[in-house]
């Protein structure tokens, strides 16, 4: 069974192409334009386990709003895509993962609704390099758990520098996926007792 996502998705502001398998081995190829934010889906394919391939061309000449948001809203649909109809999945899963002096802890449903519950440290720096804008981390997430629908969260109890604490994040959200996608023997059907998710 392959657990593939494939989404293409074109705008006046951004053409996106996004692709993802579940059960890869974690080769990513990422190019946004936007530095920090490959970096972090880096490690969202890296330490989920998942190939992932984006690629996005966006107005960066306004600012990387746009360039992130619709490449979360893609990553959304395609790992939704990926995931079919969730039969044999874990479903629930969480993961706490330190970044030095950063930590941070999610917990996902795979539950067919979309829900965050997110909390960062106070006083956060505004910006990391000169391009992330620190409150995206937030709309990354929304974004992405809308198109997925998925119920996601993520607190981070403590951390003093922003590229560790976004960073954390981003790596413990990989895990969880990793975990809360993957196929268990035990389970037959779909994880619910509705019969749908």
């Amino acid at each position: 069974m392959s657990r593939v996502g494939r989404v293409e998705r074109g705008t006046k502001e951004t053409k996106v192409v996004v692709e993802i398998d579940l059960d890869g081995t974690g080769r990513v190829d990422v190019s946004t334009g936007v530095g920090f934010f490959d970096h972090m889906l880096d490690q969202l394919g890296k330490h989920g386990s998942f190939d992932l391939t984006v690629q996005t061309d966006g107005d960066l000449h306004i600012d990387s709003h746009h360039t992130i948001e619709d490449t979360s809203i893609a990553l959304g649909q395609a790992f939704k895509q990926a995931l079919g109809d969730k039969r044999g999945i874990r479903r629930f899963a969480d993961a706490s993962i330190p970044l030095d002096e950063s930590l941070a802890q999610v917990t996902v449903d795979l539950s067919g609704r979309p829900y965050l519950v997110h909390s960062e440290p106070e006083g956060m720096a505004p910006m990391i390099g000169r391009e992330y804008d620190t409150t995206m981390t937030r709309h990354i997430f929304e974004s992405f758990v809308a198109n997925a629908e998925v119920a996601l969260h993520i607190h981070v109890p403590y951390g003093r520098n922003a590229h560790h604490i976004v960073e954390a994040q981003f790596k413990a959200l990989a895990r969880a996926l990793r975990y809360a996608s993957e196929l268990d023997p035990r389970v037959h059907g779909i994880p619910s007792t509705k019969g749908a998710l």
